[in-house]
């Protein structure tokens, strides 16, 4: 069962992905963009579970999705190319602890925005704006049209995440916690919790998968934006950042990255996010 959710049909979602060639770039020493270039490599922390978002494919072995590729871009403003990438799997619970250990350089991992991370690891961005919703069984979506409807029904979520916060201030109940949200939807299916809740964006990702067995119900009743998070402190490297952001905003490789991932999911294009000014 383990495999259930993450061998169907991934790679039919996911053909092809956005291209970012390596720029011939000159850094100032001293910088973290320098450092790395010169390092000819760079560590990203990214989901695995995550179809169209962050996916490491088990047809091909390799990381997929729309956070892939915005961090791909990132490397090849660096001059890195996607092979100078080392992506290292990373679930909500550990994502600030990656950063401050050094563990990775940046985190593209649905990386929601907010002031209490901020007050530990530095967030760039925004580079993309989605909400919180809920995943039932397609079996009982007449039943549970929307959060409103889960009653004292069991929803599961990961631990780490904003969503079980955000879950109980709205509704009352403490969401059952998993390591990852690829066991919540194992536990959905296989009816040992009634529900899953994060953001629409990655629970559309699933139902693309398992269309016939899965469906997001009611609106979103939150508004997420994510980032890209980096060591606190390093301004020059914020700005770097959010410079790329913006770029690939312009260029039109923001647009290539969602088309060829979240697009082909079913995911409609939000608004682009205003990116926020450096606090460090």
């Amino acid at each position: 069962m383990k495999r259930l959710v993450l061998a169907v049909v991934a790679a039919a979602v996911l053909s092809s992905v956005a291209c970012a060639r390596p720029q011939a770039v000159q850094f100032p020493a001293g910088t973290t963009m320098h450092r790395l270039q010169q390092d000819g490599r760079i560590r990203i922390g990214v989901k695995s579970d995550q179809p169209s978002l962050g996916f490491l494919n088990p047809a091909t072995n390799h990381y997929e999705g729309f956070d892939i590729e915005i961090a791909t871009i990132v490397a090849a403003e660096l001059g890195l190319s996607r092979q100078q990438i080392t992506f290292v799997t990373t679930t909500s619970r550990v994502r600030e602890t990656y950063l401050i250990d050094g563990h990775v350089d940046i985190v593209v991992a649905s990386y929601s925005m907010n002031d209490e991370r901020r007050g530990r690891v530095g967030q760039a961005g925004p580079y993309f704006r989605t909400g919180q919703q809920l995943l039932v069984r397609r079996a009982d979506k007449q039943v549970i049209s929307g959060p409103d409807q889960i009653g004292r029904r069991t929803v599961c979520s990961a631990s780490g995440s904003t969503s079980i916060d955000k879950w109980e201030q709205l509704y009352g109940t403490v969401p059952v916690a998993e390591l990852t949200y690829t066991r919540c939807v194992q536990r959905l299916l296989t009816r040992s919790v009634d529900g899953v809740t994060t953001d629409g964006v990655v629970l559309l990702g699933y139902v693309a998968q398992l269309p016939t067995k899965l469906a997001v119900v009611g609106p979103e009743f939150s508004d997420d934006a994510y980032g890209i998070g980096y060591p606190k402190g390093d301004r020059a490297f914020c700005e770097f950042l959010n410079g790329v952001i913006a770029k690939a905003e312009r260029d039109g490789r923001w647009n290539k990255a969602f088309h060829e991932t979240l697009g082909r999911a079913g995911v409609r294009a939000p608004a682009r996010p205003a990116i926020e000014p450096c606090r460090d």
